[in-house]
């Protein structure tokens, strides 16, 4: 899990988590059609952990890239 108080993590870091969790939504899915999903919960704070992960991606490109207009 994700704790709000984090500091942003390096580029590497974070594309690797954005990866684990996408891995680990598809299996989520799967096993959500199958049946055999119990905690569907589990599912919606995984979609919110990697959006998340994203949101401090971007932010971090663009706070090193420089374009602020």
């Amino acid at each position: 899990m994700i704790k709000k108080n984090e500091k942003l993590k390096d580029k590497n870091k974070i594309k690797e988590e954005i990866f684990s969790l996408k891995k680990t939504i598809m299996n989520f899915n799967f096993q959500k059609s199958t049946g055999q999903l119990e905690k569907t919960s589990n599912l919606r704070k995984s979609k919110k952990d990697l959006a998340r992960l994203k949101t401090q991606l971007r932010q971090l490109n663009e706070t090193k890239g420089g374009n602020s207009a």
